[in-house]
């Protein structure tokens, strides 16, 4: 199943406008509220109408802006699940999941479900009395029941603890592989997102901001906002010292770094770019800073640190202009036996720098309140 995707609309004074295509993966539609993830998945669905574009669900067009065509939810062969799951309290399990179905093979088909989702010995349960994950596997299997291709999910595990999560998270994987399905995963939750997506798309203020299969977006951020986005701690502001062929020397702070040269573009020496490393690519060395056989050695102080269970985060002042975040696990912490000693020598691997170009900053005002929000 593939899915192409184009489209703007505008609600209120919210504009939104994003293209993208998807296979038989999970693609996940990652930013804050308010940035047209959930608008996304309601145009798809056919509960929106944008006001221009294409939609092609399977090779099949549902809507197209040019000819008129915009099909109802109903004939456009997808599931949707929505945050707070909308389970009729009324209606047993197996009469929410059969919602909707018609035909011969009813029977059958709201068999091959309930068992797929586990939930045949629940089968005569009204909602209420279900766990949250059996509620969400209820919701779930409504979705499919229709032999869908296609999976739209909206925030479904939000409301969850952290241990179904888990355990749904891997219930998601199963169903992709086993169904041959391709699923639209919406969710503002980072870790999330790096969990279960092959493909991640960043949306920002209304705007598709990168893409790109999810380690790519995670490494190699498109630029400063994605990089925010995704989580990098640290983004350092330079400017190219020289360009050789392959790699950048650029200035940051008082330092001088060496840098892969970006793909697609080439900035000219004097060029203002912003440099990313995540703070779990940062090494902490006994080396000097001054070591002529090793690049990217910056000396660092210890200014803050916190404990996050197995991992610690520390925060650097160091020479390149700005603090420097690392982060390291809980073995290597002690083995270095960092709580004992405050300065250290940082180094920036070369490979693990990112160079992205110094772009305007993202819009900081909201959505108004008459904006759908994500």
């Amino acid at each position: 199943m593939t899915l192409e995707f184009g489209a703007r609309t505008t609600l209120g004074d919210f504009s939104y406008d994003a293209r993208f295509e998807a296979g038989n993966e999970i693609v996940v539609l990652f930013g804050h509220s308010g940035a047209g993830k959930s608008l996304t998945l309601q145009i798809v669905a056919g509960l929106l109408r944008p006001t221009h574009g294409r939609i092609v669900i399977s090779g099949e067009p549902v809507f197209d802006s040019g000819t008129g065509l915009n099909l109802p939810p109903q004939q456009r062969r997808l599931g949707y699940v929505v945050q707070d799951l909308a389970l009729f309290p009324h209606m047993t399990v197996a009469e929410n999941v059969a919602f909707g179905m018609a035909g011969a093979d009813r029977d059958r088909r709201l068999g091959e479900v309930l068992d797929l989702m586990h939930l045949a010995p629940f089968h005569d349960r009204k909602p209420r009395s279900l766990s949250g994950g059996q509620q969400q596997r209820a919701a779930l299997a409504r979705a499919l029941a229709r032999e869908s291709s296609l999976l739209l999910l909206d925030e479904p595990f939000s409301a969850l603890d952290e241990s179904l999560r888990v355990e749904l998270r891997r219930e998601l994987i199963r169903l992709r592989s086993e169904l041959d399905l391709s699923v639209i995963f919406v969710t503002h939750d980072l870790r999330e997102a790096h969990l279960v997506a092959d493909r991640l798309a960043v949306f920002d203020a209304g705007r598709l901001l990168q893409f790109e299969g999810r380690e790519k977006v995670f490494r190699q951020p498109a630029n400063r906002r994605v990089a925010e986005l995704t989580g990098v701690a640290n983004i350092l502001r330079g400017r190219v010292a020289a360009a050789r062929e392959g790699e950048l020397v650029v200035e940051a702070g008082g330092e001088r770094l060496r840098a892969p040269a970006p793909s697609g573009w080439q900035p000219a020496e004097g060029e203002a770019i912003d440099l990313a490393i995540r703070a779990e690519r940062v090494n902490l060395r006994r080396l000097e800073a001054d070591d002529p056989g090793q690049p990217n050695l910056v000396r660092g102080t210890i200014r803050e640190e916190l404990a996050y269970g197995a991992t610690h985060t520390l925060r650097f002042e160091s020479a390149v202009g700005q603090p420097v975040e690392v982060e390291i696990a809980a073995r290597p912490y002690e083995v270095l036996g960092v709580a004992g000693q405050r300065s250290w020598t940082l180094e920036l691997p070369p490979e693990d720098l990112h160079v992205m170009p110094v772009s305007p900053e993202a819009p900081s005002s909201a959505p108004s309140a008459s904006a759908t929000t994500a």
